[in-house]
């Protein structure tokens, strides 16, 4: 790394311990909750600060309003099957005007990319079985 590119990384990182407090501020804000992840990753200041905060700026982008972000997390959340994280992001959509249905409608439509993506693996591999 070049040397000012490291000093910057250096000067910044010299904060991480307070800036990593202020995320799980700002993320208990946004969220409603901070999440048991972030509560452990705290341990780590550096790591941490830098994670959460790249995830915070992809998570809420310059090109879409809040709703429609927490909308995108509850689709992604079900087809991870992250139950939790979808608790989660269904508070914040609902404190960012989402309504019942839209959040229903969500979690339906990403059922069915699920169910399309099982069906496409496992009936081509039932194709191949039987040429």
């Amino acid at each position: 790394m070049k040397p000012e590119n490291q000093k910057t990384l250096d000067d910044f990182l010299s904060h991480a311990d307070t800036m990593a407090d202020d995320v799980l501020a700002e993320t208990e804000n946004w969220l409603g909750t901070v999440p048991f992840i972030f509560t452990v990753m705290r341990e780590r200041p550096e790591a941490f600060t830098l994670s959460a905060l790249g995830d915070y700026k992809t998570a809420r982008p310059a090109s879409m309003d809040a709703k429609t972000a927490e909308l995108v997390a509850i689709a992604a959340g079900a087809g991870a099957g992250a139950d939790k994280c979808i608790k989660v992001h269904v508070g914040a959509a609902l404190r960012e005007g989402a309504t019942r249905d839209e959040i229903l409608d969500t979690i339906l439509i990403a059922g069915v990319i699920g169910k399309t993506h099982v069906l496409a693996s496992s009936l081509r591999a039932f194709k191949e079985s039987f040429p």
